[in-house]
């Protein structure tokens, strides 16, 4: 039995009826070419042997009675690899766009909570030979830089046959009695009221200066609750709409050298032109500039397979800014300034009060702001999570087999019902958007608008014709 972090544990308070906390990966490969054809029995029997190598593949939570304490994680004493391994088959022609229709499909279905929080979806029938793997990981397992180590693991095993190394042992746990979690619960509340008096201290401390910084910069970043309203910000359906396409990386970066930028500066940018087409043509640009929170990594250079170590800046993107490369050089310098406003904070600081959070308070305003759909009455926090994760510069080859594509997505929330997350891979930029029926009724309108808006940025810094492509 492990306790649960504060910071695990509030991805499942945040879940509701309408928003799964998962996050989707789509790995797409070329399986033409291998000698005996695809075949999923053996793609499942090989991927049983290689879960030892992902001990959190097979823990399940087990909540605390009466929400005293965080969840804790056990080995699952009823697992069954059956039940997370899945086949579709995508009828002729198999296009992009039915792939897309089946990840929304998957990603509509909340994650059991009576076995491990994971699935896997094998697609099968992608034009010119192809094949995906479809991956729903729940965010209280891992974030999304460990949930990309923990998949390249699974492939990794999937073609090293017999000079795979051996699984680790497992060893089911039986679920802990009621007596058993009180006591752990008290424990850990024990150790979490020592240290809150340094906390408090250091939250004052860590917001005064944080805002003394912010208002010491020519760009400054966004005050909570200052977002404004759109359509994207509303309360959620069930269901989930998603879309992907592939912008060539030299072009973001042909972008970054001509304006002395960052690639995620570039990003930011392509994504503040796309929004502010689609918004455009919806009649219902604001005057104020949408702002969007990016994910950031707290220990990028930790090799990890499990939990959470991510933190949020927050950013105003520009949308509101005709000129696409005043756009980019706004990005630039707000991004630059949130960086310094948030590092007076401290990296670990959400971490720690995330401990300390009594969970029936956190579950409780989370369902009630659900419920009562407020979201489509008040002004959201945020407009939209747009997120950029460094992916492999080399292709990843198994054998006869090439992974071409890495997809990526995290969730939506309520009032907050767009993510944009892009992952780069070999000479290309994956992005992914996900919304929902209420939020974002067809994501290929702003995936698409992701082309011009780099085209735009391309053609104005003086480097040719763009060379975007679907």
């Amino acid at each position: 039995m492990e306790p649960m972090t504060g910071i695990d544990a509030k991805f499942l308070y945040s879940e509701t009826a309408t928003a799964h906390m998962q996050t989707i990966k789509v790995v797409v490969s070329d399986v033409s070419r291998m000698p005996e054809g695809f075949s999923f029995d053996v793609f499942v029997e090989v991927l049983g042997r290689q879960i030892g190598r992902l001990p959190l593949f097979r823990r399940r939570v087990v909540t605390v009675p009466l929400s005293l304490g965080h969840p804790v994680w056990i080995e699952d004493p009823g697992f069954e690899l059956g039940n997370h391994v899945t086949r579709r088959h995508l009828r002729a022609p198999g296009t992009l766009h039915q792939l897309a229709a089946e990840v929304a499909d998957i990603a509509g279905t909340p994650l059991r909570r009576d076995r491990p929080l994971w699935e896997i979806v094998v697609v099968e029938g992608l034009e010119n030979g192809r094949m995906a793997v479809v991956a729903k990981v729940h965010h209280a397992v891992a974030d999304g830089m460990a949930t990309v180590a923990m998949l390249q693991n699974i492939v990794e095993g999937t073609y090293e046959g017999a000079d795979a190394p051996p699984a680790e042992a497992w060893r089911p746990e039986p679920i802990p009695s009621r007596s058993v979690l009180l006591r752990a619960a008290v424990g850990q509340h024990a150790a979490r009221l020592r240290g809150l008096p340094r906390l408090a201290v250091r939250s004052v401390q860590g917001a005064r200066a944080s805002e003394a910084r912010r208002r010491s910069q020519e760009a400054k970043p966004p005050l909570p609750l200052h977002a404004p309203r759109t359509s994207f910000n509303v309360s959620l359906t069930a269901d989930r709409t998603f879309a992907m396409t592939t912008l060539p990386l030299d072009d973001l970066k042909v972008v970054r050298q001509a304006h002395g930028t960052t690639l995620n500066d570039v990003y930011l940018a392509v994504c503040a032109g796309a929004l502010r087409r689609y918004l455009i043509d919806g009649g219902e640009l604001p005057a104020q500039s949408l702002v969007a929170s990016v994910p950031v990594s707290i220990d990028p250079k930790v090799a990890r397979l499990s939990g959470n170590r991510v933190d949020s800046l927050y950013v105003t993107i520009g949308t509101d800014i005709a000129d696409p490369l005043k756009r980019l050089r706004h990005c630039s310098r707000v991004a630059r300034a949130a960086k310094e406003v948030r590092s007076m904070l401290g990296s670990d600081l959400m971490e720690l009060r995330a401990e300390v959070i009594p969970p029936q308070i956190y579950s409780s305003t989370v369902r009630i702001w659900s419920r009562t759909r407020l979201a489509n009455r008040v002004h959201p926090p945020i407009n939209l999570v747009a997120s950029n994760v460094a992916g492999p510069r080399q292709p990843i080859r198994f054998g006869p087999v090439t992974l071409e594509a890495l997809y990526s997505v995290g969730p939506i929330l309520e009032g907050i019902g767009l993510n944009l997350t892009a992952w780069s891979y070999v000479d290309a930029l994956h992005v992914s958007a996900l919304g929902c029926s209420a939020s974002l009724p067809d994501p290929w309108r702003v995936v698409e608008a992701l082309h011009v808006s780099l085209a735009e940025l391309v053609d104005l810094s003086g480097a040719g014709p763009a060379r975007t492509r679907r």
